[in-house]
């Protein structure tokens, strides 16, 4: 409990008490930024306490007098990526072109910090940054017909479709990296290939669907694609949803 409510602290108040032995001039928003700027480099498996003092030239003794643990320094982390996401006026744009609205911003955000689409956000950071992308993103439902349950539950599920789609382009990416061949240049060479072994009176579905698809999108998986169609597809099914609710709404 005592770990929860420091933590609680960092998020809203964000410096603690004056303590000895810390380096001066230093703060909290430093070790904050330090961290975000190393997982943006090298990715979140560098970010640990030791690593991040090093990058601030202190010894790890001194970070644990800002930041309690690596889970608070997370939070931290996330929180303040959150409060810095641009939030421009809805006006008046129609519900999918809000929703869509949502979704890009946070594409656009795991874009610049492929680190936090692996964080779990089951219990995500209670902090300012949170609040502000959640009361922001809710806004967006306005006049949808839902209710406050179903509000959350549709914005839960949007999120959790980018979420997952900035996972698989993180995954991509890191892939063709590894390979130093991109996908297209990977189905090239594997596509005739398979051509070859794959038998056709086994499996003529596949065989079609995946050769068709293949010389479409330049690969077995592209990311934009992806994300366009299933994107269409999260806004159609709760455009089902929305259109009964509104339809309730103007029922005698």
């Amino acid at each position: 409990m005592a770990e929860a409510r420091r933590t609680i602290d960092l998020l809203w108040f964000s410096e603690p008490e004056s303590r000895r032995g810390r380096k001066k001039g230093l703060t909290v928003a430093q070790v904050v930024d330090t961290a975000i700027a190393l997982a943006d480099a090298e990715g979140l498996d560098a970010v640990s306490m030791r690593r991040v003092a090093q990058e601030l030239g202190v010894v790890p003794m001194t970070l644990y007098t800002y930041v309690p643990d690596k889970a608070a320094l997370l939070d931290l982390m996330l929180d303040a990526v959150y409060l810095r996401m641009p939030r421009d006026g809805w006006t008046d744009a129609p519900w999918r072109e809000r929703l869509a609205a949502v979704a890009e911003d946070n594409r656009l955000l795991y874009g610049r910090h492929p680190w936090a689409a692996g964080l779990s956000h089951s219990r995500p950071p209670l902090g300012p940054g949170l609040m502000a992308k959640y009361e922001h993103e809710l806004r967006a439902f306005a006049g949808t017909g839902l209710d406050d349950v179903e509000t959350d539950s549709a914005l839960t599920y949007l999120l959790g479709f980018v979420q997952a789609s900035a996972r698989a382009t993180a995954d991509a990416l890191e892939q063709t990296a590894r390979s130093a061949q991109s996908d297209r240049q990977w189905w090239e060479q594997s596509g005739p290939l398979l051509a070859k072994v794959f038998d056709t009176r086994a499996y003529p579905t596949a065989v079609r669907i995946g050769a068709a698809a293949g010389a479409e999108l330049g690969g077995a998986f592209n990311p934009a694609h992806a994300y366009a169609f299933g994107l269409e597809r999260v806004l159609d099914g709760l455009g089902v949803l929305i259109g009964s609710r509104i339809g309730e709404a103007s029922s005698p």
